[in-house]
């Protein structure tokens, strides 16, 4: 083992000294071995996989056999850094039993060390089961996509007192059913920062501002690849989709022009 592998242990020793965490969603080989080669601390098999990868319109459609699939991909790529499978649409509302079921195959098939969850107090009984059969868990609140159709839409979450209250309750219920760190996703900042000061361990924002003791984005995101929109929260810090496209354009004009292959790329 990697003498520097970062365990579920590391997040809590980053809380307790003040240190941030990093997370980076990856779907595939190649961009998780970039990911882990920088020494980003954690990487989310993210069922965003559903839009960025596979082109659905939402999270939604994404089955438990296609988050497998990439997560094996993702682990070959994966070496130091700490990976999580993201748990999709109906893979754990049904029953604890469901949940549990689908949760090993993340770790046994797939080779994940945790699984994410959506959802607050409602799945604290899930929380629980997967913990019982020995498997970490993070917890994921505010903005969850799999409830868009409840929540009516990609919105801001808990900008009011009332809903504000019942996100730190989930926090807090979701603690106490036995989860090592809780992602905060499209929150204000002001409630992130109440959050991450009531809870003993980690918080993982995505949108959700300065105060959590962590930030996860997308990695496609982050360097401009996925074009179909760009999240108010994501720091774009390259756009390498122009010169993919660029590169492209030059081999499509000379291949047709007879340019391309000259000697130097025959044998």
């Amino acid at each position: 083992m990697n003498k520097n592998k970062v365990t579920v242990l590391d997040f809590a020793g980053k809380k307790e000294a003040g240190e941030k965490i990093t997370m980076l969603t990856a779907y595939d080989y190649s961009m998780a071995k970039l990911i882990d080669s920088v020494g980003v601390d954690s990487v989310l098999v993210g069922d965003s996989l559903a839009m960025v990868a596979l082109g659905y319109d939402s999270t939604i459609p994404v089955t438990m056999d296609e988050m497998i699939h990439h997560s094996k991909a993702v682990r070959r790529g994966v070496e130091r850094a700490f990976l999580i499978g993201d748990m999709p649409f109906m893979s754990f509302q049904v029953s604890d039993e469901d949940a549990v079921l689908n949760a090993g195959r993340f770790v046994k098939e797939a080779g994940c060390e945790a699984v994410k969850i959506e959802g607050g107090g409602e799945v604290s009984s899930r929380v629980k089961a997967i913990t019982g059969a020995g498997i970490p868990v993070v917890g994921h609140i505010g903005l969850t996509p799999q409830s868009v159709n409840k929540l009516g839409g990609y919105k801001v979450q808990g900008k009011d007192a009332e809903s504000g209250k019942r996100l730190l309750e989930d926090a807090l219920s979701l603690e106490k059913a036995g989860v090592f760190a809780v992602i905060l996703e499209c929150v204000p900042k002001d409630l992130a920062r109440r959050i991450t000061s009531k809870l003993s361990i980690p918080t993982i924002g995505i949108g959700a501002g300065e105060y959590c003791d962590g930030q996860v984005l997308v990695a496609h995101d982050i360097v401009g690849y996925f074009e179909k929109f760009v999240p108010k929260f994501v720091k774009q810090y390259a756009n390498i989709s122009s010169t993919i496209k660029e590169a492209l354009t030059k081999f499509k004009e000379e291949t047709e022009s007879g340019a391309f292959p000259d000697d130097e790329h025959s044998f």
